[in-house]
């Protein structure tokens, strides 16, 4: 039985992890850690990590990009391995993860559900045909009105895929409202709608002339993300130090 640890257990995301980790007999919550110590689980809650006792074979983030700092030492010194869920990381943040990837393993994913992850590769095959002949990409980006960050980790991540496939030449656009000047052929705009309860709608806009070609993916709950996280967790405990990805998860599988 792996042994998980919860970060974030009280958000809307580490309630739907619960409720699947509760009915998965290879793994289980034995502790959790969130500002709101409220229990609402069958595990114990804390306010801090440095207060879990309970042993752990794993951690599963789903809390704020301002607690992450403390999540990564946390996992450095007592090695524990960590899935890292949490979006809207600064640059020193990003270095960090790589830095604790020296001494744990750490999986990071802009997005954790299978179809999202099939999508960074379809972008980027399109992308070589596509804006190798002349066509604009444009991503467009939608989700609730209580998300923080903007434009989505998803969003960024789909634009990475593409100009990782384009040899980095291309530039990103996220507001053309200061500006009055035709659109730049070497930038990838990227657009974001919050609103509502959407819990996540993305689609990439190659255009071309006189035809588009849209390749998209639609959230319709929250449990894809947390069935992933699932996946990734179990994936992951018992690994050495290293950077992982959700793709190395999808290959286990197969």
């Amino acid at each position: 039985m792996i042994r998980m640890l919860m970060h974030g257990c009280n958000g809307a995301m580490g309630q739907v992890i619960a409720q699947i980790a509760e009915q998965d007999k290879d793994i289980e919550i034995t502790a959790g850690v969130d500002i709101n110590t409220q229990k609402r689980n069958n595990f114990p809650v804390f306010a801090s990590l440095e207060e879990v006792k309970e042993e752990v074979d794993v951690i599963i983030d789903f809390a704020s990009a301002k607690a992450v700092d403390g999540l990564l030492d946390f996992c450095r010194k007592r090695k524990v391995p960590v899935v890292l869920c949490t979006t809207g990381l600064s640059g020193e943040q990003l270095e960090a993860v790589e830095e604790a990837a020296e001494e744990t393993a750490v999986l990071r994913s802009a997005n954790m559900s299978l179809g999202v992850n099939l999508l960074f590769t379809l972008v980027a095959e399109a992308a070589k045909v596509l804006a190798a002949s002349g066509f604009d990409m444009e991503i467009v980006e939608k989700h609730h009105n209580q998300k923080m960050d903007a434009p989505s980790g998803t969003a960024l991540a789909l634009a990475d895929a593409i100009n990782e496939a384009m040899e980095n030449t291309y530039h990103y656009t996220y507001d053309r409202s200061q500006r009055r000047e035709k659109r730049d052929i070497k930038e990838i705009g990227i657009s974001a709608v919050r609103g509502g309860s959407i819990v996540g709608e993305h689609d990439v806009i190659f255009a071309g002339k006189d035809e588009v070609v849209t390749i998209s993916h639609t959230a319709y709950s929250k449990a894809i993300f947390a069935k992933g996280a699932v996946a990734a967790a179990k994936f992951l405990a018992g690994k050495g130090a290293g950077r992982y990805t959700m793709a190395d998860v999808i290959s286990q599988a197969d």
